[in-house]
């Protein structure tokens, strides 16, 4: 009893003892709360103000990098180096020549029409000629007359140079029928000479073909009055024309004018024969350059068998020519106008913009020929803007042919 007394109470003593108070004072409590609270601030405000900064920087960066102008770019394509040289030409006769009558008459029948096919000699057409045919008549008879005259002197100077051995006439009276009789021998060759030219004037009452060819034109009819005359006086009776072969008169440029020789192969096209090709080739050249067009003029023969090429016809003529400089071609949207000549915009490795003068060739519609002035490795820029300078700094759009933006 006793022990469990003791127990008892020693140990609500143990377990009553009342807890240890803070003595620190309410002052200093209120002071490190205000210094926790204005360090929180300090750095709240400070890092608001780093942000502010790093943000006001990227957009300075951003500004910037928008105000430098970003652009597409390419580089020029390369031509090949054998190209096929297309130039207008017109198909010509190898022959044309026009047919104008030599004597006077009334046109009596013509045999041949337009279209048709004659043969060197061949007869085109007859005229009657009553006037040529009197004269000529009247030649021949006084020609006849002459004849007789000759004869009578020729043997009147005969008698006198046998009477002159006897002394019966004088040498006076011998030279006089000496002199008759040489001068009929040239009235005589006269006569004959009228006959002759005469007869070569009817002979013009039957016109005939000079060559082998095609009549392109008639212009006459049966007892229309013909008039002897030219191209200056007259209207010509008939046109021929040879058709097989063909000429092909083109002016080739001057930069390609060192290419075409003769013997160079060439074909010509037609768009009334869609896919055809008519073989030919140079066979002369004028050897010089016409100053006025810078062009050398070049004629190509095309053989013509079966008609179908006609004279006076557009064609288009095929040159396999090689090229003698290194030719590039860029879009026509990549030109720049400028009051000093036509510009490309070039973008540096330094991504700085630099201004070319370039030396343009042929116009192909949506691309055009450069002939100088550009390397195949230039980046160029594709719808330069009018206010692009020498030397503005530029980015380069990503994915654009010449590079990536930066």
């Amino acid at each position: 009893m006793t022990q469990l007394t003791e127990q008892r109470n020693s140990g609500p003593a143990t377990n009553s003892a009342p807890p240890a108070k803070d003595q620190t004072p309410p002052a200093k409590k209120s002071g490190r709360f205000a210094m926790i609270v204005l360090a929180i601030l300090i750095v709240a405000g400070a890092f608001a103000l780093v942000r502010r900064i790093t943000e006001r920087g990227a957009l300075a960066k951003e500004t910037e990098r928008l105000a430098i102008p970003t652009v597409g770019v390419i580089k020029p394509s390369a031509e090949p180096a054998a190209d096929e040289l297309v130039l207008p030409a017109q198909l010509q006769a190898y022959i044309e020549s026009a047919i104008y009558a030599r004597t006077n008459g009334y046109l009596l029948r013509w045999n041949k029409d337009i279209g048709s096919h004659v043969k060197k000699g061949e007869l085109l057409a007859e005229i009657d000629t009553p006037e040529i045919d009197q004269e000529l008549s009247q030649a021949k008879a006084a020609q006849q007359q002459t004849v007789a005259q000759l004869q009578l002197a020729k043997s009147t100077a005969e008698r006198w140079v046998n009477l002159r051995k006897t002394d019966s006439v004088s040498q006076q009276e011998a030279d006089q029928q000496a002199s008759a009789y040489t001068q009929a021998m040239a009235n005589n060759a006269a006569a004959e000479a009228n006959v002759r030219r005469l007869q070569q004037l009817e002979s013009f009452k039957h016109i005939y073909a000079p060559f082998t060819g095609v009549i392109t034109r008639r212009n006459t009819d049966v007892g229309a009055l013909i008039t002897a005359g030219s191209a200056s006086t007259g209207k010509e009776l008939f046109d021929v024309a040879q058709v097989d072969p063909l000429r092909v008169f083109v002016n080739v440029p001057q930069t390609n004018a060192g290419s075409i020789r003769a013997g160079l192969p060439a074909h010509i096209e037609l768009s009334e024969h869609p896919g055809q090709k008519f073989a030919g080739k140079v066979v002369r050249t004028s050897d010089s350059i016409d100053p006025a067009t810078r062009t050398l003029l070049t004629e190509i023969d095309v053989p013509n068998p079966q008609g179908h090429l006609l004279p006076g016809s557009y064609a288009e003529v095929h040159f396999a020519v090689p090229v003698q400089v290194t030719r590039l071609s860029i879009p026509v949207n990549a030109l720049l106008f400028r009051p000093e000549g036509p510009r490309v915009a070039v973008v540096g490795s330094d991504h700085k913009v630099h201004l070319k003068a370039i030396n343009i060739g042929r116009d192909y519609g949506i691309k055009i020929e450069i002939l100088g002035g550009l390397d195949p490795n230039d980046q160029i820029v594709v719808n330069p803007a009018d206010s692009l300078e020498e030397g503005q700094e530029v980015n380069i759009k990503a994915g654009s042919g010449g590079g990536s933006q930066s």
